[in-house]
């Protein structure tokens, strides 16, 4: 098989390209394709789809979290790769041909799968609450090697208010650095920071114009380098950030009309899923409504199809069309309109959300919160990290909650053609339209043609 690189550039959309001088001149020198957005283009969904060439009705991967019925529980952000429930591109690589070998470094679902070497972040959670950045690889070793000559894997600014260039780099370094010792057939290549400061400020904004140009540097860095190790290479995104200004609170929608369950501890507020009549699991710009009785399901819909906001209602049936009906997916799926996005919040007053709403807490929040990249304060943040500093036990509730700071979102399908995923190949697609299950077609056709 030919060695390829599949470089995941988060965000990338025609609407930036202009801002990132490189990638502007490789995709006019090469082929580039607009991509179909996917329902869900969040990211777990649309990598699944990538690398099984299935839909999440056939992956399970109907979005970042979901609800276990079993548990009942809200579950965000897991990583074990069984929970993909089709056989992965790399699983087929290796029964074609048994030399064939597959690096992943951080695209998700990335634990205790096949490949051959793999990176994905996994902090260590220590019993005094405090969180180290880390990373877990396989094999284990790979960790000590990376981060003996890359140093710690820069958890804080891979996610929150610290986001920054710097993780996207430590990843093109560690794929590199891992192509150097072992040469594997596929690397697969995850960098998100454009994801972060798009939402934050929005695809239109000039202040992302430095970030785009600092996303330009790390891409150019990789392709020279796999250019010189004759490798394929396939530039592309999940999904592009459209603009938003209107956050949709569909969990204080159902408090409000007495389905939801809230508990309150400390004088704070939890929601209670598994009490719940019906309750949100909030994804960007897709929300999965579960319901404990069924017999309210038409009530629901009508609901939410006079609710501004709401673009779309999708029951069982109607999720059949839209590739999502699976047993994790809610009775119903909400849809945004291309200026909305969904909030996962449920209380109505402040002083009483739960404690983890003002602090980045991935698996916590029973849904995506995009607010957890903005900070209240910066003098806040170097109070807590000043008792972090002295020993003293300290709570890094620094996150604002205010919705309406984000401007931008992903994870409709209805999406304007600057706003789309895209795909930038040397070998070509012809100019048939891309839909999100031809790209394992398409990285099969550099792996073996």
């Amino acid at each position: 098989m030919q060695k390829t690189v599949v470089i995941n550039i988060v965000g990338l959309s025609k609407s930036i390209l202009p801002l990132m001088p490189f990638v502007s001149k490789y995709a006019a020198q090469h082929q580039l394709n607009i991509i179909e957005p996917m329902l869900p283009a969040v990211t777990t969904a649309v990598q699944s789809t990538y690398l099984t060439g299935k839909w999440p009705s056939e992956t399970g991967i109907v979005g970042n979290g979901w609800y276990d019925h079993t548990d009942s529980e809200i579950k965000f952000w897991k990583q074990s790769n069984h929970l993909v429930q089709s056989k992965k591109i790399w699983e087929a690589a290796k029964e074609a041909d048994p030399a064939f070998t597959c690096s992943n470094m951080f695209w998700w679902y990335n634990m205790y799968s096949s490949v051959d070497y793999s990176a994905t972040p996994r902090p260590n959670y220590l019993a005094d609450g405090r969180k180290i950045p880390d990373c877990y690889t396989h094999p284990a070793s790979l960790r000590d090697t990376l981060q003996q000559e890359l140093g710690t894997f820069p958890l804080f600014q891979f996610w929150g208010p610290g986001a920054s260039i710097q993780s996207s780099q430590w990843i093109a370094n560690a794929a590199v650095n891992t192509d150097q010792q072992h040469d594997p057939t596929l690397t697969l290549i995850y960098l998100p920071h454009l994801d972060y400061c798009l939402q934050k400020s929005g695809p239109e904004a000039a202040s992302i114009k430095n970030d785009c140009l600092e996303m330009d540097t790390v891409v150019q860095q990789l392709v020279q380098y796999y250019e010189e190790q004759n490798t394929r290479i396939i530039l592309l995104s999940e999904y592009g950030i459209a603009p938003v200004s209107n956050p949709v609170h569909v969990n204080r929608i159902l408090r409000n009309k007495g389905y939801l369950a809230v508990r309150e501890e400390r004088g704070l507020e939890l929601l209670d899923a598994g009490a719940s009549k019906v309750f949100a699991v909030a994804d960007h710009q897709i929300a999965h409504i579960y319901v404990a009785n069924k017999q309210l399901i038409p009530e629901l819909k009508s609901i939410f199809e006079n609710t501004d906001g709401i673009a779309g209602v999708l029951d069982k049936a109607g999720q059949v069309n839209g590739h999502i009906h699976h047993e994790r997916s809610g009775d119903l799926v909400l849809i945004a309109a291309s200026d909305s996005w969904f909030t996962y919040y449920f209380w109505e007053d402040d002083k009483r959300a739960p404690d983890y709403a003002r602090c980045v807490d991935i698996h916590k929040k029973p849904g995506y919160d995009p607010v957890e990249l903005f900070m209240t304060s910066k003098l806040r943040a170097a109070y807590k990290l000043l008792k972090k500093k002295l020993g003293m036990r300290y709570v890094m509730d620094v996150i604002p909650l205010d919705a309406s700071l984000v401007k931008g979102s992903h994870g409709s399908p209805f999406v304007e053609d600057h706003y789309k995923p895209v795909l930038i190949t040397k070998n070509g697609t012809a100019t048939r339209q891309v839909w999100a299950i031809d790209i394992y077609d398409i990285i099969w056709q550099h792996l073996c043609s």
